[in-house]
C-alpha cells in the first residue's frame, strides 16, 4: 500500500520560513518523479514544485521561484519543500504527489500523478 505523508506545515508570519517533508512508503521511491501542489479555499489545485527521479531537474511555478526549493533523498524515501520569504498568498493546503511518468513535462500536470498525500496546512499571516 502506497503512502505519502506530509508534515511540517503550520502558522508563520509573512517573511518567515517553513520546511515541508513528505515520507513515502510502499513504492520504489527512486522510480517516481515527485511534486508539490497546493490548494487554497475556493481555488483549484495548483502546481508548486516538481523534481525528477534522480533529483537533478527541478521546476517551480513562477510565483515561488527564488523562494521555494524542492529536494529529495532517495536513500530515505523523503521529499522536501523549503519555503522562504513566505507570503499570505502562499496560504493553502500543500500536497505531495508521486508520478511514474518519466517526462519532466508531466511534472506540472496534476492529472499525471498516481499517488497523493493527505495534505498539510500552511497559513501565512500578514
Amino acid at each position: 500500500q502506497v503512502q505519502l505523508v506530509e508534515s511540517g506545515g503550520g502558522l508563520v508570519q509573512a517573511g518567515g520560513s517553513l520546511r515541508l517533508s513528505c515520507a513515502a512508503s510502499g513504492l520504489t521511491f527512486s522510480t517516481y518523479a515527485m511534486g508539490w501542489f497546493r490548494q487554497a479555499p475556493g481555488n483549484e489545485r495548483e502546481f508548486v514544485s516538481g523534481i525528477n527521479r534522480s533529483g537533478r531537474n527541478t521546476y517551480n511555478t513562477d510565483s515561488v521561484k527564488g523562494r521555494f526549493t524542492i529536494s529529495r533523498d532517495n536513500a530515505k524515501n523523503m521529499l522536501y519543500l523549503q519555503m522562504n520569504s513566505l507570503k499570505p498568498a502562499d496560504t493553502a493546503v500543500y500536497y505531495c504527489a508521486a508520478t511514474v511518468s518519466a517526462l519532466d513535462t508531466d511534472l506540472t500536470n496534476h492529472m499525471t500523478y498516481n499517488y497523493w498525500g493527505q495534505g498539510t496546512q500552511v497559513t501565512v499571516s500578514s
